[in-house]
């Protein structure tokens, strides 16, 4: 099928070409009867905009860039929906792209981003324990929009963030726990490097601090940030036989992963161990055991992440937002049994 142009729609149409676009872009100085007759021929021939030319045209290519380790993970898929649904609704187009967590990978990412003049960018960042990093420093030169979805490291802090408050969140979780008369409550702890991951960390410290209970090094284990992290975890606790009653994972995968490996082993959850995650995602509720964990607000942390873009886009400051993280009660946990199943 032939590709329809502005000029085809002026020679039907029986006008000029500069009315026919001016037409097609509402201008006030075409008559509404003829503006109304060419849209219609215009809809009638199929044609379509060429978004691309009007870009280069006016400099704005209505294009937004969404940069994440991957969709795949329930974490972040929630989030991509509604960034998704909320760029469709102010006329953006959402590109994105997946960094696997690979340092490499997100700057080439990052500068293809670039490459296609997006308006702004949404990044889950690639963290790193350096303090300085060549890229993010690239783009506070170009004083692109940037918004960061998680809690921001030193190398990223330059620009504002969106994210669940986890340290809260994970004091709470604990905090349930103790309610429950465990004292002996393992820590299954994500990679180091990641803020969300030390927040959880530090929450769940105070928590025990708060309660006159000196956290125990041998009941923190590194957990990683997958199922298969946390069923290697499940492993070392039982064959260390550490004396634990409960255990808090820094998310809702490492706890899944866990739970699966003690339930297989003969651990009965809860009567045995009490189990804790963080996340909340849809997996959880159809686990094998319900599983207790912090319900993470994706949803409104992409509104909130759109809401901080739009301003930036207009030129206007943006600021950082921490929004709770609410714990959700369910059948993984319950009262501390008389001795620990390891």
């Amino acid at each position: 099928m032939a590709v329809v142009r502005l000029k085809d729609i002026a020679a039907r149409a029986g006008v000029s070409l500069m009315t026919v676009s001016k037409a097609l872009r509402n201008a006030d100085d075409v008559a509404e009867a003829t503006r109304a007759r060419i849209k219609a021929l215009a809809e009638q021939m199929g044609y379509v905009p060429d978004f691309s030319a009007q870009g280069l045209r006016k400099r704005a290519t209505k294009l937004l860039g969404l940069i994440v380790p991957t969709s795949t993970n329930p974490a972040f898929a929630r989030i991509v929906l509604g960034l998704e649904e909320r760029a469709y609704e102010l006329g953006y187009d959402l590109l994105y792209a997946h960094t696997l967590n690979l340092l490499q990978r997100e700057e080439t990412l990052i500068q293809h981003m670039l490459a296609r003049r997006v308006e702004g960018l949404f990044i889950y960042p690639v963290h790193r324990l350096q303090p300085e990093a060549r890229i993010y420093q690239e783009l506070q030169a170009r004083q692109l929009p940037v918004v960061l979805l998680g809690q921001p490291a030193p190398f990223c802090s330059g620009f504002p963030s969106v994210a669940a408050d986890d340290e809260a969140g994970s004091y709470e979780a604990t905090r349930h726990l103790l309610q429950l008369n465990h004292r002996r409550i393992a820590f299954l702890a994500g990679p180091i490097a990641a803020p969300w991951a030390r927040e959880r960390l530090t929450g769940y410290q105070r928590a025990l601090r708060d309660a006159n209970i000196e956290p125990d090094d041998h009941l923190l284990f590194p957990g990683g940030s997958t199922v298969a992290d946390g069923a290697q975890a499940a492993e070392r606790l039982l064959s260390e036989a550490r004396d634990f009653t409960a255990i808090q994972a820094a998310n809702d995968l490492v706890a899944i992963g866990c739970g699966g490996h003690l339930l297989d082993h003969g651990v009965r959850i809860p009567q045995d161990v009490s189990l804790v995650g963080f996340g909340d995602i849809l997996m959880t509720e159809h686990f094998r055991v319900p599983l207790t964990t912090l319900h993470q607000p994706q949803h409104r942390i992409a509104n909130a992440a759109m809401d901080i873009m739009s301003r930036l886009l207009r030129g206007l400051p943006g600021e950082s937002r921490r929004l709770p993280a609410t714990l959700i009660i369910r059948h993984s946990t319950g009262p501390s049994p008389a001795k620990s199943p390891a």
